[in-house]
């Protein structure tokens, strides 16, 4: 045949240089000249044909030109489909801001694609500390977007990954620190982005908004009458208790280590009291609940009202690390929470029992936290109920274990607990790790409280949790 029909169509390299979608639309220019040429040829042809040939001749020649016409379209159809699954060119500059258990992060990422290739850096700026890191592992496929950002703390690698979806001026995406907290972010093109704080429009989450979307069933709803006023304020003419630091050695972690102890007034050796072993969250260490939450004069009050049995709180540092302080990088020391447990049943415990006057028994000891300690609670509480009788988990992290491992044997934890309770607030973007701890509970017939309140991920719900938690342990009557 005339080889005007076997003309193959080339993409010229300036073409693709602009983008798959240029190239493409040149390629279906081109093409369709060539089938309107093609056609007027094959026309021509076929009128040769009939001033020489018999009709037969000519049908099954025009017949022919035309299955091959179909042929070169359908192929040219065929090619163009992936062409056309290329999404927009991520390449630039595009920011976020979001926040997490360490405070707002405020995240610029530059971005540089070629192909489906990704690299770039990530630049983030958190409680005025500022860090940059390489990005790996980034893929463009269609308007689907992942890559990896590489942090190195104390010389472990940390991978945060992000997966999404890319559309003209946002990246939608899910950023997942190692196995310990997952959130949805949406980054902007830089220029849309401050369009869009000029216009005021709300950024994702809001304060304790993290985490993911917030759903409220029915059974969300507070356990508890709003707390008094001043209920966390000092008052005049009660008798206060003292609060000291502590040091003792870890064999498990392998140095000393510090903890914060409050002692109820009028504490004395020759009385025994129970212990409560309150726990910080993840940017935090064995300050924060004294810094933010004030145990001390929440229990004073309580303890001169006669609404709790005198105890002895001690809180921690749940970063089981020889470097236990939170650092640059609050998120990169997850793994030492994981292992708290062995610090806390194999050395602080005995130390708190050797240096205090305690009730040494699984009845006389509690444990409680916030965020991440509220994970660990929930983790190292009910997974050593042979040593605490009474959880609590406060607007608990995503440390915390799924509930069928958390409550492997719903009877016998039944059997063992004197309370557990589990809080959250309804403006709080991890509440579904609470959600789903309580629906397992009540489908499992395991007593428990569930209370969520007005707050989000803050100290406003973590004051309160103390307060109604600490009102209900070491009674004889509680369950």
């Amino acid at each position: 045949m005339d080889s005007r029909y076997h003309r193959r169509q080339e993409v010229p390299r300036v073409l693709l240089a602009r983008g798959p979608r240029t190239a493409i639309a040149s390629v279906l220019a081109n093409q369709h000249s060539c089938f309107e040429s093609y056609a007027e040829n094959a026309a021509n042809d076929a009128e040769q044909m009939d001033t020489i040939g018999p009709n037969h001749t000519r049908k099954r020649f025009t017949t022919k030109h035309s299955r091959h016409m179909k042929a070169q379209i359908t192929l040219l159809t065929l090619a163009a489909l992936p062409w056309f699954g290329f999404g927009a060119d991520v390449t630039g500059t595009w920011k976020a801001e979001f926040d997490s258990q360490i405070g707002l992060q405020k995240y610029t990422y530059t971005l540089k694609q070629d192909g489906t290739n990704l690299t770039g850096k990530a630049n983030s700026e958190v409680n005025d500390r500022n860090r940059e890191a390489e990005l790996k592992e980034g893929k463009v496929d269609g308007d689907k977007i992942s890559f990896v950002e590489m942090l190195n703390f104390q010389g472990n690698d940390i991978r945060i990954t992000y997966t999404g979806t890319i559309s003209t001026n946002e990246l939608k995406l899910t950023r997942e620190v190692g196995t310990f907290a997952k959130e949805d972010i949406v980054a902007k093109r830089d220029g849309a982005a401050q369009t869009a704080a000029a216009s005021g429009q709300r950024r994702p989450g809001g304060r304790g908004g993290f985490g993911g979307p917030i759903t409220l069933g029915p059974d969300d709803k507070p356990a508890f009458p709003p707390v008094p006023e001043g209920f966390d304020k000092a008052r005049d003419g009660i008798a206060r208790g003292k609060i000291e630091m502590v040091e003792y050695d870890s064999k498990s972690v392998g140095n000393k280590r510090k903890a914060l102890v409050y002692t109820p007034p009028g504490y004395s050796p020759d009385t025994t009291y129970p212990v409560l072993y309150l726990l910080h969250g993840i940017g935090g260490d064995e300050e924060e609940w004294r810094r933010g939450g004030h145990p001390e004069i929440i229990l004073d009050n309580l303890i001169a009202d006669k609404k709790v049995v005198p105890m002895i709180i001690v809180m921690p540092n749940g970063r089981a690390q020889p470097n236990d302080r939170a650092g640059t990088n609050a998120m990169g020391t997850a793994p030492a929470f994981a292992k708290f447990d062995q610090d806390l049943l194999k050395d602080l415990i005995p130390f708190i029992e050797s240096k205090y006057s305690v009730k040494a028994d699984r009845e006389s000891r509690a444990l409680a936290g916030l965020s991440m300690g509220g994970g660990q609670s929930l983790n190292f509480g009910l997974g050593n109920l042979d040593t605490f009788a009474w959880v609590g988990g406060f607007s608990s992290a995503p440390n915390t274990k799924r509930p069928a491992e958390l409550v492997p044997d719903p009877e016998a934890t039944t059997k063992q607990l004197k309370l557990l309770y589990i809080s959250c607030g309804n403006k709080d973007g991890l509440i579904r790790m609470s959600q789903g701890v309580h629906a397992y509970l009540k489908e499992k017939n395991v007593p428990h409280i569930w209370h969520v309140d007005e707050h989000a991920h803050d100290f406003q719900h973590w004051k309160k949790g103390l307060y109604q938690f600490s009102q209900l342990i070491f009674k004889p009557n509680a369950k």
